[in-house]
């Protein structure tokens, strides 16, 4: 004799038709195709997803009444995805940390604004205050713009109206929508933004892209540093983030035969020593 089903398996078995290609493809699906898809009686199926969307688990559309999966579970896989993305990054974040010998940090984008993750501390961490949790506008940092770096124009331009551009202080380089589209072209063109003394005076910076399986940009890797100590340094500091944080988005499923300019799969870049300009690379300042 099968052995009963409990209530949480037959909610998951709901939520798996819910996720299955069908589901997907239409849009949602019915009750009676649920419960055709679950084997299991309609009544049944009817209670269980009324319990399941009061729980935001599922939501029911108004005017086909079909069923697909709820903000709930969205958020939660959301939280799960960033906890795996801090529990991946933090191996490639101490290589880079010894690379650089500067304090390196992992940042996602929430509105408009960059919230770091995870940091790395070098023997070189140049102030206490410690980043992570820590809320900082997009539009000011080097890691906001590389956020945004696979936004299509129409997209920014929505998402950045002119009023988001009042009010810059005099040291930003992004000052209109321009300037920002202007940026994105360089970020994907070099594979890594900078910022010179933009965000506080004294501190320079460098931030590159993670990507998920897809190619979509879902985080950056950042680092800052005082501009005497790195400031001719931030092209070498570029590359070497832009490599890691390649190493990174593969190790999260991305595939790609060759990263952005400076980052094709080889041999690593040697690390940074303190004072020495990598070969071959002239630092220029930011625009």
């Amino acid at each position: 004799m099968a052995r009963p089903t409990s209530g949480l398996r037959r909610d998951t078995d709901l939520l798996e038709v819910l996720a299955g290609r069908e589901a997907r493809t239409r849009g949602g699906l019915g009750v009676t195709r649920i419960a055709e898809l679950a084997g299991r009686e309609k009544s049944q199926v009817s209670r269980a997803l009324a319990s399941l969307s009061e729980e935001g688990l599922v939501d029911r559309d108004p005017d086909t009444q079909a069923y697909r999966l709820g903000w709930r579970l969205y958020a939660l896989a959301a939280r799960t995805g960033e906890a795996r993305l801090a529990y991946v990054s933090a191996s490639f974040l101490r290589r880079l940390v010894a690379q650089l010998h500067e304090t390196v940090h992992l940042c996602v984008l929430r509105g408009n604004g960059v919230l770091t993750l995870v940091s790395e501390s070098s023997p070189n961490a140049f102030r206490s205050l410690g980043w992570e949790g820590v809320m900082v506008p997009a539009l000011h940092t080097s890691a906001g713009r590389v956020l945004v770096s696979d936004w299509e124009e129409p997209v920014l331009r929505a998402w950045f109206p002119e009023e988001q551009f009042a009010g810059m202080p005099a040291s930003q380089r992004i000052r209109t929508i321009d300037d920002l589209l202007e940026e994105i072209q360089a970020i994907r063109s070099c594979g890594y933004a900078m910022a010179d003394e933009e965000f506080e005076a004294g501190l320079v910076g460098v931030s590159a892209p993670v990507r998920d399986h897809g190619g979509r940009v879902i985080a950056a890797i950042n680092m800052g540093a005082p501009k005497g100590r790195m400031g001719q340094r931030l092209d070498a500091a570029g590359r070497l983030t832009a490599r890691c944080a390649l190493e990174l988005s593969r190790a999260l499923g991305y595939e790609s035969g060759s990263g952005p300019a400076g980052t094709s799969a080889g041999a690593p870049l040697p690390p940074l020593r303190p004072g020495v300009q990598q070969p071959g690379t002239a630092a220029r300042s930011a625009r």
